[in-house]
């Protein structure tokens, strides 16, 4: 993970490479909480590969590149 302050920022880095996914840091802050802010309950379990798939979805991080391998 990168965070970069700008497009062009990102644009310079690639340097004409293909760019994976980029997301605001808004975004990110959102997909931070919701994959740990259970993270510390006594009765905390690691999420399921299902589990951690619907809350990408919930979060609108439905592109390819936010799919997550089957195991």
């Amino acid at each position: 993970m990168n965070l970069f302050r700008s497009e062009e920022h990102i644009e310079r880095w690639l340097a004409g490479r293909r760019p994976g996914a980029t997301i605001p840091v808004e975004k990110l802050s959102e997909l931070a909480h919701a994959w740990w802010s259970d993270r510390l309950s006594p009765s905390w379990q690691p999420h399921s590969r299902d589990e951690n798939q619907a809350i990408l979805e919930r979060l609108g991080l439905t592109a390819a590149f936010w799919r997550l391998p089957n195991p």
